[in-house]
């Protein structure tokens, strides 16, 4: 592998930590996303790369995140889960942390979930219901029924300790990824 300069300024042969984002016509939000993961990776002194997983943008997004450096990997299957697995596949971070380019999560939170990645977990996830929902974000009926209910379950049936089974902000190791053999297309990818 060739050397590379993480976003850190630091050399080194590969990341740490690799970031995907899906995106498809995300001009308005993927420069703030993208600010954000570097200044995150800047002041935590994380080896890092960000990966636009582009599934067909026609707004421009490509450019804009070319010109912040973030690599952009075009997929041309469609679908969420799809973007996903091109970015990941791409990554080449041990680990990598998935969240969307809308500015629905914060990515301020990424080394919280390292922790527990370094620690030796092949999967960590956000919890929105610890004060990570924003007013309008999630629709009551998301917030005060499916999701609490699919997570008692989830929890009930996998006897996991999880909080919240749909959040999108999620790390896991490049290992695991590969173990798991994931190939759903869609939105079902994160569950």
């Amino acid at each position: 592998m060739t050397n590379r300069m993480a976003q850190d300024g630091t050399s080194s042969t590969s990341p740490e930590v690799s970031v995907v984002m899906p995106c498809l016509n995300e001009a308005v939000t993927l420069a703030a996303c993208i600010q954000q993961i570097q200044a995150m990776f800047a002041e935590h002194k994380i080896s890092g790369e960000v990966i636009v997983a582009d599934n067909g943008s026609t707004d421009g997004s490509q450019a804009i995140a070319e010109r912040l450096g973030a690599r952009v990997v075009p997929v041309s299957r469609p679908g969420y889960g799809s973007a996903l697995m091109g970015g990941i596949d791409a990554a080449a971070g041990k680990f990598v942390v998935m969240g969307d380019s809308d500015c629905s999560y914060d990515f301020g939170h990424v080394p919280r979930l390292l922790e527990g990645l370094r620690a030796g977990n092949d999967l960590v996830m956000g919890n929105r219901f610890r004060g990570g929902i924003k007013p309008g974000a999630m629709p009551p009926l998301h917030r005060y029924l499916g999701n609490p209910v699919l997570t008692g379950f989830g929890r009930l049936f996998f006897n996991s300790p999880c909080g919240d089974f749909h959040c999108g902000l999620r790390g896991f190791s490049k290992e695991a990824y590969k173990r798991m053999g994931l190939r759903t297309t869609g939105m079902e990818f994160a569950s």
